[in-house]
This record gives structure tokens, C-alpha cells and sequence, in this order.
């Protein structure tokens, strides 16, 4: 099997578990991405291919990610986007589609042909969002599963279901019903042009091979992969002949300790205060030094016997300030491990934040940005697992509040669901591609 990932860390990082599950059930795994993710493979015990599908990158850190300045350009409109509010976030998100996720589907096909020649493997497993590498096997004719990073809608569900407008939000952020038309109308210009240019490389390219139909929605007719909970009120899907596979998360059986100096972090910590708080806004979010200033700031003067750990990336020496008795600031931390040792997480509706969180049974303080974060915020908080808060109207005191709420009283649903999590994961969800692929290969 080859998975294939995107060369973004958020991504990466649970495939990459999911490519040493699969490994460990018995398959011949290489994971395909990025030079830079050649790591992650080591680390699943799995083999490396390189395989780079987007020019735009997050290896950990987005800003300090080496990356062309057009990329580097959209990530800072993207992020000023993000201080006026959601819609205005979602339609700088709109405005760049094309570029972030379909900038040269031709070159992609054409490193998988070479790819699939060497190493001719049984099925490959695509993450949802490399729409390239998916047109590519689909007009080679290979056979895939779909893994999907993020919420369930990020696979469209019915015809007017558009990629990139939520289909739900978190009761604190309500936009405006005109706000929504001028976002659903970018949607559905996107939807037109990604499909309009998945049918031309299709002609090019796939003599023999059906007609993709509509790109966004275009997944795998075998199994797809939704690294998320299977929430009752999801919307319904419509059969495809695929199996779908609600797996829960990727969070591994084992974490790697990282070491002592992490150890020492949370003693220290933890000898100063009774409480612990992990503030973690995400690989690109963490640019958002206000925001991360804010937190750490309500915490400190509302929660007085609580300890913060921040992830701060690149805002790292500005916030080094706050560094002190209660508070450390790292660039990156070992999140996974953290969340076994903390009261309550701060996050931004992350898939990876949100899915680990009720995997280990951390509450969590859920500020939405951007992408599917405001659907994820929406189940959390219906699912009784955290709270929700619009962060371009957060001040320090509802933060600080929040933050005291969740330590008092841990949200209704989080030990249901975290136990409905127990025994789903990577090795549950290897174990059930297999034997798709089992099947596939009888009905052949």
C-alpha cells in the first residue's frame, strides 16, 4: 500500500500512524509525501517515497515553513482574514482554492505514473484533500481509499452540501444570512472551476475511465476513512458502493515519551499549581500572537491555581515574556503526551485537537477560525464534549471564565463519548481497509 499525504503536518501526522497500523496488520506500507515528512515515516516503521503535491507547505510551523512567496502571501491574507471573522476567513480560503489544492493536477498524475510503475502497489490511500493525487488515480484506474482530515462534510453529502461553507455553527458565531450568499456563491464558483478542470485532465489523460462528475465530492467507490466520531445527527449519506468508516481517531496505542526535559516542564508546573491548561491554536493559528496573549493572560487572572503550557510557533520570543512560574512557551509541543497530563485544552477546532481531546478525555475551550473548524465546534459543544467561544470578539475575561467553567465541571458528554472512542483508532480502521481490500481482491 502507498499512503498519500499532503505536505501540511496536520495531515501528515495521522496518516502517518495510519500508515504504521496498516504495517503492523500485515501490509507492505510506503508513505508518500514531501522530503521534509521523510521522518514521520521512520518513526511508523514504514518506507518513504517522495511525492510532493502541492507547492503550498506546513512541515510544523506554517510561517517558518520554506515555502515560494506567493504561498507565503496567501498565508498572511489568509491570517489577516482571520481577525475580521469567520466569513471573511472562509472567503480569503475561497479566493485561494485553486492555488492551495489544485495548482498543477498534470505534474501530479504524472509522478504517480512513475510512482505506481516502481513499486506497483495493491491500493493506495489518499487523504481527501489532495484532490490531484485522487483525479490521478482516477483516471489511471488505480485502486484507493479515501481518508478524510477532517470533518465528514469536508465529502460533500448531497448536491447543495458546498465545500467550504459549514454546515453547522457553534451557537457564538451566528453570520449573517448576506454574509452566507456571498460565501455560498465563492463556494459554488470554486465547485464549478475544480470540476470544470477535473473533467479536462480526465479527457487528457483517462481514456476508458468514467467522467469524474463533481470534483469535491469525488472519493473513493471502495471505503472511506472519516477520522472523526460518527455523531447521530451527521448528515445521511447516500450509498456509493463504499464502505464508510468512522474511526474515531488517530491517536496511536503508544505515545513516545519526549523526553526529560518535558518531564521536568510539567513538575515544575505542577509544583507552582494545581491545575493545567494547554493553549495550542494549530500549526498555522499559532501565528495569531494576540489571540495566544489573550489566553494565557484571562488564565493567569482568573484561574489563579492554574499552570499554562503554550504552543507558540513563530510567536514563541514575543510571548517569551509570559514565561514564568505558571506559564511556559514553547514553538512546538508534544501535544498527544500533554493531553494525558493537562485539565483543559485551548484549541481551534482542529480535527487532530478536537479528536485527541475526547480520546483522552481532555475538555476543551474550542475558539473557531477558519476551514471546517466551525462545523467541529458545532458537534463538540452539541455533543456535550466542549465550549465554544467566537475568538475575533474574545477578551481575556471570557476566555479566563471559560477556561474556570471547564475545570469546575467537565462537560456533560465527554466520558460517553470518550468511551464510545475506546477500541476505534488507527489499528481499528487498518483492520477494516484490509479487509475491504480482501473483498475488492475476491470480487476480481
Amino acid at each position: 500500500m502507498v499512503v498519500v499525504s499532503p505536505p501540511f503536518h496536520s495531515h501528515a501526522q495521522p496518516l502517518s500512524v495510519l500508515a504504521g497500523a496498516l504495517a503492523e496488520a500485515g501490509a507492505r506500507v510506503h508513505f508518500a509525501s514531501a522530503p521534509p515528512f521523510a521522518p514521520m515515516a521512520e518513526e511508523a516503521g514504514v518506507g518513504f517515497v517522495p511525492l510532493t503535491v502541492t507547492r503550498n507547505a506546513n512541515t510544523g510551523v506554517a510561517r517558518s515553513t520554506r515555502q515560494g512567496a506567493r504561498e507565503a502571501e496567501r498565508l498572511d491574507e489568509f491570517l489577516d482574514a482571520t481577525r475580521e471573522g469567520a466569513v471573511a476567513a472562509l472567503l480569503a480560503q475561497a479566493r485561494h482554492r485553486g492555488e492551495d489544492l489544485l495548482s498543477d493536477p498534470e505534474r501530479v498524475l504524472s509522478e504517480l505514473r512513475a510512482l505506481h510503475e516502481r513499486l506497483t502497489p495493491d491500493w493506495y490511500v489518499v487523504d481527501q484533500l489532495s484532490y490531484p493525487v485522487t483525479l490521478a488515480l482516477h483516471c489511471l484506474g488505480l485502486p484507493f481509499a479515501t481518508f478524510c482530515p477532517g470533518h465528514p462534510t469536508y465529502v460533500p453529502h448531497r448536491p447543495e452540501a458546498l465545500f467550504g461553507v459549514p454546515y453547522a455553527w457553534p451557537r457564538a458565531i451566528r453570520p449573517p444570512a448576506e454574509a452566507l450568499v456571498e460565501l455560498r456563491r465563492a463556494a459554488r464558483a470554486n465547485d464549478v472551476a475544480f470540476t470544470e478542470r477535473f473533467a479536462e485532465v480526465s479527457r487528457a489523460h483517462g481514456a476508458g475511465i468514467d467522467p469524474p462528475g463533481r470534483a469535491f465530492a469525488l472519493a473513493s467507490r471502495r471505503a472511506v476513512v472519516f477520522n472523526y466520531p460518527r455523531f447521530p445527527w451527521l448528515p445521511e449519506r447516500a450509498s456509493t458502493g463504499a464502505e464508510f468508516l468512522y474511526g474515531g481517531h488517530c491517536v496511536p496505542a503508544g505515545e513516545t515519551a519526549p523526553g526529560e526535559q518535558w518531564e521536568a516542564v510539567v513538575r515544575r508546573l505542577r509544583s507552582t499549581s494545581r491545575r493545567m491548561v494547554l493553549v495550542a491554536l494549530g500549526t498555522f493559528l499559532s501565528a495569531r500572537a494576540d489571540v495566544l496573549d489573550l489566553l494565557v493572560r484571562g488564565v493567569l487572572a482568573h484561574v489563579p491555581d492554574a499552570a499554562v503550557v503554550v504552543a507558540a510557533g513563530d510567536s514563541a520570543p514575543a510571548l517569551a515574556r509570559l514565561s514564568g512560574p505558571r506559564v511556559h512557551v514553547a514553538r512546538v509541543v508534544p501535544q498527544r503526551w500533554l493531553l494525558r497530563r493537562v485539565d483543559v485544552m485551548v484549541h481551534h477546532g482542529g480535527n487532530n485537537s478536537f479528536t485527541e481531546c475526547v480520546a483522552s478525555g481532555t475538555p476543551a475551550l474550542i475558539l473557531p477560525f477558519s476551514s471546517d473548524q466551525f462545523s467541529i465546534a458545532h458537534d463538540a459543544e452539541r455533543a456535550g464534549l466542549a465550549t465554544c467561544a467566537d475568538p475575533s470578539r474574545l477578551d481575556s475575561e471570557e476566555a479566563g471564565t471559560a477556561v474556570r467553567g471547564l475545570l469546575s465541571r467537565a462537560p456533560e458528554g465527554m466520558s460517553w463519548w470518550t468511551g464510545q472512542l475506546r477500541g476505534l483508532g488507527p489499528d481499528w480502521i487498518a483492520d477494516r481497509l484490509l479487509r475491504a481490500m480482501e473483498r475488492e481482491g475476491r470480487r476480481r
